[in-house]
């Protein structure tokens, strides 16, 4: 079964997807946001299900939970959770939080290894976040 990885912002919510296995994350995509915690749920809940109901189906959720580089909770820490507890409200799929310092600028430092232009990196920068997240 494969994992979805969520990289949760305020602006852009990053999507990964694994292979079957699970060994491998992918970028999948990104989708707008608008800092609605639960307007981001229903939206995610509602990929959630159609991935859910794909031949190659769902197993897992990882969501990205931020921290400040102490291990302290920041400003967005408590967003994630909520995010975390509504759609487990919507959904019937094991969700796991997990760190997620660094990831957006692990994600800008692979990205530049392959595309030099930071205005292209930038569309892909929350999906590859997600993908590590998974990883």
């Amino acid at each position: 079964m494969r994992a979805l990885g969520i990289d949760y912002g305020e602006r852009r919510i990053g999507l990964a997807l694994s292979d079957a296995t699970g060994l491998l994350a992918s970028p999948w995509k990104k989708i707008a946001n608008d800092a609605n915690v639960r307007a981001a749920a229903r939206r995610l809940a509602e990929e959630i299900r159609a991935l859910a109901a794909d031949e190659s189906g769902l197993g897992a959720i990882v969501i990205g939970l931020p921290r400040r580089l102490n291990g302290e909770p920041n400003e967005q820490t408590a967003r994630v959770q909520k995010l975390a507890q509504l759609l487990a409200a919507e959904i019937n799929l094991p969700i796991t939080l997990q760190d997620e310092r660094l990831t957006s600028r692990e994600a800008d430092e692979r990205l530049a290894a392959r595309e030099r232009d930071w205005r292209r990196r930038k569309d892909l920068v929350d999906a590859m976040a997600a993908a590590i997240i998974l990883q």
